[in-house]
């Protein structure tokens, strides 16, 4: 990223002599669905003043839903809509009936993957985070950088007690956003602690002859469907009635970043990830209506959820005060 501010390619002192208001060229703008499930709830639409525009959902976690760069879309969204916390099904693998895709959709904190009923409690498919409402500390736009700062709280009594401060900054003019989160355990007892970042791909940047490339040290199928993909879990082909995802565990190396080239549209997108997130799924689903290429940076590398976690040895713990930081970093770019 640039350390230059620019507007559409002019520097915001120049761009700004031009404007009527800094609103022209970046913005947070605030919304209230107003009709089906997602009524009532709060939308806040990023404006950055170089293209990029996304959503941001206050009452699903502080995620990020629709996103485009220059007017071209880049998330998959789902059938489910962007719904109200009501709507979420806690229960087994309720959490696909409110799962409205999006640029962003956080998994977590206590557990992700398969639903899970141990010495920690039950928990359903990928936690709740992405379903619980968040506190707005902060939205703003100045010269320099458009920012949202809030906080979301999972928790309840006699449970775990897991604080969620996250803020999403993008530079005016700039192509990328970063998401910084930081998750304190505020309870007197240890609590696990399992966080993944649901990167959702969709039509028109992900399309066929686009190519995914994952630097990587090493990287191991889930299942027999993704066996039979390995060899072209890199390419993206024709949306195919009834296929089958294919999951990927991919241990990351010195170089933690992920892209999404398509060389047609002449795009390219990158996911850049902190080193506390050791590894990146991937999940290709090519299927017609589900055409989607999820990339999941996540805190432990078990990909069988937190039973499995704590049976091999690699659940991670939050001890009563402690926090741990992530951060996601997402660029789009013409090649």
């Amino acid at each position: 990223m640039s350390s230059a501010t620019t507007a559409y390619g002019t520097p915001i002192d120049e761009a700004l002599l031009r404007a009527g208001s800094l609103d022209q060229v970046a913005r947070v703008d605030r919304f209230i669905d107003d009709d089906g499930p997602s009524r009532g709830a709060r939308r806040l639409r990023v404006v950055n003043g170089g293209g990029l525009e996304f959503d941001v959902h206050p009452d699903r976690g502080l995620d990020i839903g629709a996103a485009s760069f220059e007017g071209l879309p880049l998330a998959w969204l789902s059938s489910t809509g962007f719904t109200r916390p009501d709507a979420y099904e806690p229960e087994g693998r309720g959490w696909l009936r409110s799962f409205g895709g999006g640029l962003v959709t956080t998994c977590g904190l206590n557990s992700f993957g398969p639903p899970a009923d141990d010495e920690d409690g039950v928990v359903g498919m990928h936690g709740p985070i992405g379903n619980l409402s968040a506190r707005l500390i902060e939205t703003s736009a100045t010269p320099e950088a458009v920012t949202v700062v809030g906080e979301v709280r999972q928790t309840s009594v006699f449970g775990e007690n897991l604080v969620l401060r996250r803020t999403i900054t993008s530079r005016v003019g700039s192509s990328t956003f970063v998401v910084d989160d930081t998750v304190t355990n505020e309870a007197e007892t240890a609590s696990p602690h399992m966080v993944l970042y649901h990167v959702n791909l969709g039509w028109p940047l992900l399309d066929t002859g686009s190519t995914v490339d994952i630097p990587a040290v090493s990287v191991e199928p889930r299942d027999p469907d993704a066996v039979a993909g390995f060899a072209e879990r890199a390419a993206i082909g024709e949306p195919t009635a009834g296929f089958r995802e294919q999951v990927y565990v991919h241990t990351a190396g010195d170089e933690r970043v992920a892209r999404v080239t398509n060389p047609i549209r002449g795009l390219q997108f990158t996911l850049r990830y902190s080193e506390s997130l050791p590894a990146v799924f991937q999940w290709k689903l090519t299927a017609t209506k589900h055409f989607v290429l999820g990339l999941e940076p996540a805190n432990t590398p078990e990909i069988q959820g937190r039973a499995a976690a704590r049976e091999h040895g690699i659940l991670p713990r939050l001890e009563p005060g402690e926090s741990r930081s992530y951060s996601i970093e997402i660029e789009v770019n013409r090649t």
